[in-house]
């Protein structure tokens, strides 16, 4: 009875050590991170590869995924708004959402699927091929040589990134509202004047910067830490992009309370 007692007490904690070991270790590789992008030497060619990946690689499916998102929540908005004939607010609402909400987010979530699984697979490769000890052995720091290059690249285009996403987005909002619905172009404009402000875009350009730095953090954690050949590669991938994009809205909730004016 004591036997099965301990067992079933080993299963529900187990996995909950299991996080606060992973959160512990994703913590801690990112205070080496803080450290080793302080200090010499710079490496500006590894930095300006993982920003051509990064920022340059992903622009066109946030581009993408960003006009999209503007025409499906303006179909969705104006149907709302219908009923109250208010229907020319749907510029500044739109605006507002992207800034505030959807641009960060979704432009991380993309990135992360994108450039963040990329960046798991080819440190889990490394590791698993040895090519992480082989740095270590020549005398380099592998964190400062593979991790600071891509959290650092990721963090500073991220807001960049999630900008193009708000602009495309307002873009696809434009088309259907003004375009298919035939909402006033004057109205829809002056609407976006009227509600959006630098505070929202402050809130984007702060959400994209610790979502940036936190997925590729993460990513970067999950693939240098890999083990167990192939398989064990896989497997970092993919709970590098769920880890992450779990990572992105709990830091959402966090930093729109915090920022948002109550």
């Amino acid at each position: 009875m004591l036997d099965r007692l301990s067992a079933l007490v080993d299963a529900a904690v187990a996995p909950l050590l299991g996080l606060l070991n992973d959160v512990g270790a994703t913590v801690t590789l990112g205070w080496r991170v803080i450290v080793w992008a302080l200090r010499p030497p710079v490496r500006p060619m590894q930095l300006i590869a993982a920003l051509d990946f990064i920022g340059a690689g992903s622009l066109f499916i946030v581009l993408l995924v960003g006009m999209f998102t503007g025409m499906a929540f303006t179909v969705s908005t104006i149907v709302g708004f219908r009923q109250f004939s208010a229907e020319g607010m749907v510029g500044g609402v739109v605006a507002l959402a992207l800034a505030r909400e959807l641009a960060p987010v979704l432009a991380s979530v993309v990135v992360t699927a994108r450039a963040g699984s990329t960046m798991a697979s080819e440190l889990g490769t490394m590791r698993v091929t040895e090519q992480i000890d082989a740095i270590t052995t020549m005398g380099v720091n592998p964190v400062q040589y593979l991790v600071v290059p891509r959290v650092v690249a990721t963090t500073l285009v991220m807001p960049l990134l999630a900008m193009c996403f708000g602009v495309s987005g307002q873009l696809g909002s434009y088309v259907v509202a003004v375009m298919w619905q035939g909402i006033d172009p004057g109205v829809f404009l002056d609407r976006i004047d009227q509600l959006l402000r630098v505070s929202d875009l402050t809130m984007l350009v702060d959400k994209s910067l610790v979502f940036g730095f936190a997925f590729s953090l993460v990513c970067c954690k999950k693939g240098f830490f890999a083990s167990g050949g192939a398989r064990g590669v896989g497997e970092a991938t993919a709970k590098a992009v769920v880890a992450s994009i779990v990572a992105i809205f709990a830091f959402d909730i966090v930093l729109t309370t915090l920022l948002t004016d109550l």
